[in-house]
């Protein structure tokens, strides 16, 4: 059985937080719609002591490499779309 787990990480920028409580403001939205739209695992990884700045990894097995790359490359416009005070500073897709 072919196993396929990849990750999509997102270097976000929050312009409008002045505190790490507005941040999980922010954030905790973000990351249950990430979930919710494309049931993948999304949880804040990196920057956790930054008020602007979150690394953010969105994870997803499945037994098609295909499908993975297609659903993990649609999340980047989502939340551009869903999230426009949020700005993606970078991004990188690997396969683990």
């Amino acid at each position: 059985m072919p196993l396929h787990v990849a990750a999509l990480t997102l270097e976000l920028y929050l312009p409008g937080c002045r505190s790490l409580k507005e941040k999980r403001g922010s954030l905790k939205p973000l990351l249950a719609g990430v979930h919710k739209q494309y049931n993948v695992s999304a949880a804040e990884v990196d920057f956790h002591d930054s008020h602007t700045s979150a690394l953010v990894a969105c994870v997803v097995v499945s037994n098609d490499s295909a499908h993975v790359q297609r659903l993990l490359a649609r999340i980047p416009a989502w939340l551009e779309k869903r999230f426009p005070q949020i700005t993606i500073v970078d991004q990188e897709f690997m396969f683990l």
